[in-house]
């Protein structure tokens, strides 16, 4: 018999932390992408490492916390631990390759769209991944045109949010174009959790193997919460990813001054846009 799916069985609790971890995670791979791009390019491959990290975590969470609000009325779920475990390493990995493409070979159309279709790709990857884990007492069926429509979904997020990371500078850009990824990535979500549903079986007592989701994902979710709070306090004290003005790191390229050392004009040259001031004399 079809079993009957919750996506919501904690209201709008899940859905509504799920979107900030996964805005919570676009606003930190953003900056610290940012930050190799347009202000520093010193410990490059280390800044793009960590926003990489960053987004997979970012979007890793959000996941798992929207699948412990996921129930069905006539059977418990349970989830294999080293599929979940896999799902988060493929999640980092494949964000990785798309950050570090666009963060050597920037925005070009053709590094831009091989890198948002490979980070698109896993990342619905990680998606299926991670129901795959799931083990309840019936079998998951999914439609096909909703599957599709969530990797195109993945796709696209994915895509705009490695051109908002090389091409967008200041921080409230940043900051808007995270909310607008979160709201991407939570809809990629909730998108392939609408293809599903669930053929319970009427059997007697099949017992699915692996740990209940509070047992699991709770505790599974503390590490990559606390990696993200950790590269929050990082960019936090980065001066650059903070001020985004572009002229910290730049003084010693620039003659060898600080970014506090700005240029005076000559006493024997006119200062421009001001007629009324005298020019001095040589003698």
């Amino acid at each position: 018999m079809n079993g009957t799916v919750d996506g919501f069985s904690y209201g709008v609790v899940t859905p509504v932390a799920a979107y900030v971890m996964a805005c919570l995670g676009a606003a930190l791979g953003l900056r610290c992408v940012a930050r190799t791009i347009h202000y520093d390019e010193g410990r490059k491959a280390a800044w793009l490492a960590l926003g990489a990290a960053c987004l997979g975590c970012g979007i890793w969470t959000m996941h798992f916390i929207g699948m412990i609000g996921f129930q069905v009325e006539q059977t418990a779920i349970t989830y294999n631990v080293p599929l979940t475990v896999l799902s988060l390493v493929v999640a980092i990995v494949v964000v990785s390759v798309g950050v570090f493409i666009v963060g050597y070979r920037g925005a070009a159309p053709v590094p831009l769209a091989a890198a948002g279709v490979v980070t698109g790709l896993g990342v619905a990857a990680m998606h299926y991944l991670g129901m795959a884990a799931m083990h309840l007492d019936g079998e998951l069926h999914y439609s096909a045109p909703v599957v599709a429509l969530s990797v195109l979904i993945a796709v696209g997020a994915a895509t705009a949010a490695l051109w908002a990371a090389v091409t967008i500078r200041g921080f409230l850009p940043s900051l808007g174009a995270s909310l607008v990824m979160g709201v991407a990535v939570s809809g990629m979500h909730y998108t392939g959790m609408a293809a599903v549903s669930v053929h319970v079986h009427t059997g007697a007592g099949h017992t699915a193997d692996g740990r209940t989701p509070t047992s699991l994902l709770l505790p599974m979710l503390i590490g990559p919460v606390v990696f993200l709070l950790v590269a929050a306090v990082i960019v936090m004290f980065d001066p650059v990813l903070m001020l985004g003005d572009g002229d910290w790191g730049r003084g010693d390229r620039a003659g060898g001054r600080g970014p506090s050392a700005p240029v005076e004009p000559s006493a024997f040259e006119p200062r421009s846009g001001d007629p009324s001031r005298p020019r001095a004399h040589r003698r």
